[in-house]
């Protein structure tokens, strides 16, 4: 089956509408996609497979008074019965070229120490783990 990798932009809120299993945290709102994807400086990748959303990839530019212009890649999913197909990568791959075509010079993800697909895959894009500890807080 051939799996399509597409930029949504703002409009395209019916190409989310059919998703496959564990590709989101949660069901897709059309509201806050349709919000999400108006917002300047955010940007989400799909894997189309017969109309089936099987993969996204949800990314946010930073910009800094101090530095470099970089993306922050929230989201990466991909439902369990596509995965290992490369498609994980080709998301990422054309997430980083929106990156470089915005300005960016870096671009960063991070995962659960646990996640080991998720660490392979980013490590296999020449980078390294870095220390981290991650503070939520309840608005």
């Amino acid at each position: 089956m051939k799996v399509e990798i597409i930029r949504l932009e703002a409009g395209d809120d019916a190409l989310v509408m059919r998703v496959a299993e564990d590709v989101f945290d949660e069901p897709v709102r059309p509201d806050r996609l349709t919000t999400y994807l108006r917002q300047p400086g955010h940007f989400m990748i799909v894997a189309l497979a017969d109309g089936l959303v099987v993969g996204q990839c949800a990314a946010v530019i930073h910009r800094h008074p101090d530095k470099v212009a970089e993306l922050y890649i929230d989201e990466v999913g991909v439902s369990p019965a596509f995965q290992r197909q490369g498609i994980a990568r080709r998301m990422l791959d054309a997430m980083f070229a929106i990156s470089r075509e915005h300005g960016c010079e870096e671009a960063w993800v991070g995962t659960e120490p646990d996640n080991v697909p998720a660490r392979a895959l980013y490590e296999s894009r020449d980078s390294v783990a870095e220390p981290f500890v991650m503070y939520v807080y309840r608005l």
